[in-house]
Order: C-alpha cells, then structure tokens, then sequence
C-alpha cells in the first residue's frame, strides 16, 4: 500500500511551487489560496522575506496549498487504496486528500485554524527541537525551563515549545548534556498548552464546514497518534484539540507500517516525513515530492508504484 504524508510548517522555499507551477490540475488551489494570501501563492512566495513567509497565517496557508497543488497534478493516478495522514497542520491537508473537504474548503478552514491559533497564541511562542535526550533527561529540562513537548519524531526527536526566550534556554542546557538543538521557524508554541483557546471555536468551525465522506480507497489516520478516521463528523474534536496537545508523530508512523504500508510519497513542503519514515523503517520505499524534477516525473512514479 502506498502511503501519502502531508507536511507541516517549516522553512518554505522561494522553489515550493516550481514542480506543479504550470500545471493546469493546480490551478484552482493556487486560485483558493490567493483569496487568502492577497496575491498569488507563486508569486508571493518569491517576493516575500524569510521572515515574512514564517508569519504563522502566511506559513499555514502556503504549506496546505502546496501540498493540496502536489496532490491535484497526481490524483488522477490513484487508482488504489492508499493512506493519508498529516504532520501538524499537515492533517488539514490529508482530511482534503482523504475526500471530506475540497480544496477550497481546507484552505477556508486552514485560514480559520490559523488565525485561532495566532490569537490564542499571543507574541512571544516559539518552537525548537531537542535529538538525542531519553524521557528521563528532558522530563527535568521541560519543568525548569516552562516548556512542553509539542512533537514526539522517532529516533529521539522531540519539537518543544513554549515562549521564545525559554525554548532558547532548555536548548542551551540541552546541548550542553550532548543534544543537538535548534530554533524552529515556527514562531508560535503550536500543540501546546498555550494554545488551547484556539480548540472550542476551531471545533465549532470544523462541525460546521462542508464535509463528505472518506472517500472509497483512501484511509485515514490522524496525524498526533496515528489512529484511524472512518468519518468526519467522529473526529472534528481530535482534529481541533490538536493545535493545543502534544502529537506522537512516531506512533502515527508505526500505525501506517502495521497498516501494510510498503510505499511513502511525501507531499512536502520538503522531505522531512520521508526522511524519518526511512529511517525508522529501513524497509519502506520513501520518496519525496520535490525530489523529482517535473511532474511528468512523478506521475511515472506513481503509475509504477
């Protein structure tokens, strides 16, 4: 079974558009998004800073329309059964992969989730990573330093958050113990505590949107544990509690291995998801969307797998 993987948001490069750019399939998301954006997301990716394209709203809204643009040029292609799930607001993306909302629709609710967050958030969050730290270690480290466990990656991975000052401190201390740390782009503590405002009105806005069924051939697993999704209207709590509760990317992972799970396409932005689902099942065929140089490219590999 192949297995499809949204990414979350990261550094986005002025390049995140390039494969599916002139492809006629992508049109219509590039159209949804640029109603959210105020100008064309290929356009406005190459003509905005860094620091600019980090702005959470303008991250959200970038990483869910280039993947859904990756998906409109391949889904013709598939034809069979095949799984879905998505890192943090990657999930946006695979419940429209999945067939409960249209793209225009996930971009609408995307926009929603992102503003929530950025409210709830106030000014001063961020996100780092921690690699190489057991529980026993870092446990001490989160409850000195004020932060919480945002993300559980394989291979001791682990995204923290909490406010800025405080994410710079506890990966200070632990580099010092033989970690290797790291200021994320992400500038708001997402899956945290500290967003937690955000989920009752996100909920409301998810039970409220237009949704169909889990379309036939696709299966759907949640992205903070890996559990399946058989309809939309079982799952809107899980999805919108998400922002502000730790996700175990790794068990979700697992769940697509015990799945059956032989072939990973990794929809972007970057290949991140591929790299970890390689790493932590050597067996997998993983692939990473922006690893191919056109979309004809692509579309070969997935008529083959």
């Amino acid at each position: 079974m192949l297995a499809l993987l949204c990414g979350g948001q990261g550094t986005l490069s002025d390049k995140l558009f390039d494969l599916v750019a002139d492809q006629p399939a992508a049109e219509p998301v590039f159209t949804a998004a640029t109603a959210f954006l105020g100008a064309d997301p290929r356009q406005f990716i190459r003509t905005r800073s860094a620091d600019e394209l980090a702005v959470n709203h303008t991250s959200q809204i970038l990483t869910i329309a280039s993947t859904l643009a990756i998906h409109a040029c391949i889904a013709d292609l598939l034809i069979d059964e095949a799984a879905v799930t998505g890192y943090s607001v990657g999930e946006m993306a695979a419940w429209s992969i999945a067939g409960i909302w249209t793209a225009d629709e996930a971009l609408r609710l995307t926009d929603i989730r992102a503003r929530l967050m950025e409210d709830a958030a106030g000014l001063d969050g961020r996100l780092g990573y921690v690699r190489g730290l057991d529980r026993a270690a870092l446990e001490p480290l989160l409850t000195k330093h004020r932060c919480e466990i945002a993300i559980r990656n394989p291979d001791l991975l682990v995204v923290i958050g909490g406010a800025e000052r405080d994410v710079i401190a506890i990966c200070d201390e632990a580099a010092k113990e033989g970690a290797r740390t790291g200021l994320l782009t992400v500038k708001i503590a997402s899956h945290t505590t500290r967003i937690v405002q955000a989920c009752k009105p996100l909920q409301h806005a998810l039970d409220a949107s237009r949704h169909a069924a889990v379309a036939s051939g696709r299966v759907l697993l949640a992205g903070g544990d890996g559990e399946r999704i058989f309809a939309a209207q079982d799952a809107t709590t899980k999805l919108a509690n998400q922002v502000a509760h730790p996700i175990d990317w790794a068990a979700t992972l697992e769940a697509l291995a015990e799945l059956g799970v032989t072939q990973v396409l990794d929809l972007g932005p970057g290949h991140a998801l591929a790299e970890m689902m390689r790493a932590s099942h050597p067996f997998m065929r993983c692939y990473a969307a922006d690893g191919f140089r056109t979309t004809a490219g692509l579309r070969k590999w997935i008529a083959a797998a």
